[in-house]
């Protein structure tokens, strides 16, 4: 498909330079069998740059059970063009959900991906979890968290890693509305994890929860400088599809602050509404301004709440992640969409 440059809506002068002066999007890879492209996103760089995905829930044909399908992307631009060969993978995590590039502390392991695992209808067989994947085949995983100190989490959605290497997640109860997880054992709320370092066991350290007040989180991401956290809030649906316009569908900011030499989320505001849809996925770029995969595509807020301008996807977008050089791949699930911004727009997480 060729490039839309008219996929690019500009609210705020300030969108002009982020796009740059000839933004494009393009089609890079559709299956019309199932939503292949819904969550994660996580973008590694290289010879051979790839890209981790997780499906949308779908009956698995086998079994007639949801089923969630992680796939590996691999990207070509050697003809000038960027091309896409896309892989199913098969880790067994259970019900994958968002992610995020991680390399634990310990030696022995290689750079990966940190999963939600959302988890099945059993805690003591298919625990809610965090699962690091490692990156390369047979994609080796290693379980890290399952619960609050015994109780079973709920369906753990999103995750970041913040410099330190502490974990930061959200556990909303969508699992549980939609039908594949226990009754929920825990608030809806936002945790972290300490892992202890070097420690080659994954599932040592501390665990905290960090805050609260929320009816879904979902998506979390940290400011560049990490003094900030963004925690998305998609009450507006939940997991048996109702919706209710009176329900939050927002991003809310942290400021991080520290007390006895621990960090503590404080100060909590609304930073933005999404007028459409759901705020889902959310990353921030270098410059700090934060995007969001909303109803009608990916919105682009200055880091003072200011509508900057949209990347309009008809069927909106779950997730996306940033590549290389102001690439955003955008996840709308049967389809994945590049964007080409300007090569100064670079995503915070990566910073390339």
């Amino acid at each position: 498909m060729a490039g839309n440059s008219s996929a690019f809506a500009i609210h705020d002068d300030a969108a002009t330079a982020l796009f740059g002066p000839s933004p494009k999007l393009e089609l890079l890879a559709e299956n019309k069998d199932y939503p292949a492209f819904h969550e994660a996103g996580v973008y590694f760089d290289g010879e051979e740059p790839t890209l981790f995905i997780t499906s949308n829930q779908y009956p698995d044909p086998s079994t007639g059970r949801k089923k969630i399908q992680i796939s590996k992307v691999t990207l070509n631009r050697s003809s000038g063009k960027t091309t896409a060969a896309v892989e199913e993978i098969h880790p067994g995590i259970s019900m994958g959900n968002g992610g995020v590039n991680y390399t634990p502390t310990a030696s022995g392991f290689g750079p990966g991906v940190l999963f939600c695992a959302q988890g099945g209808p059993d805690n003591a067989t298919e625990p809610s979890n965090l699962v690091y994947m490692d990156s390369r085949p047979p994609y080796k995983t290693t379980n890290i968290a399952s619960s609050f100190h015994g109780r079973a989490f709920n369906s753990v959605n999103d995750v970041v890693v913040h410099s330190d290497g502490s974990i930061w997640f959200t556990d909303p109860i969508y699992g549980f509305e939609q039908g594949y997880r226990p009754k929920p054992e825990l608030p809806c709320q936002v945790y972290r994890i300490c892992p202890e370092k070097g420690s080659s066991d994954l599932s040592k350290g501390s665990i905290r929860a960090m805050a609260d007040g929320f009816g879904r989180p979902n998506g979390i991401c940290f400011s560049p400088d990490e003094k900030i956290v963004y925690v998305t809030d998609t009450d507006w649906i939940h997991g048996d599809g109702t919706t209710d316009d009176s329900r939050p569908s927002t991003i809310y900011a942290f400021d991080v602050a520290y007390y006895s030499g621990e960090p503590f989320l404080v100060n909590r505001r609304l930073f933005a509404f999404a007028d459409n849809g759901i705020p889902d996925g959310i990353k921030c770029d270098v410059h700090g301004n934060v995007y969001s995969g909303c109803g009608d595509g990916v919105n682009v807020w200055s880091a003072g709440g200011v509508l900057l301008g949209r990347i309009l996807v008809e069927g909106g977008a779950a997730n996306f992640c940033f590549g290389r050089d102001g690439e955003i791949f955008i996840l709308n699930e049967h389809k994945l969409w590049r964007a080409q911004l300007a090569a100064s727009t670079k995503g915070a997480l990566l910073g390339i």
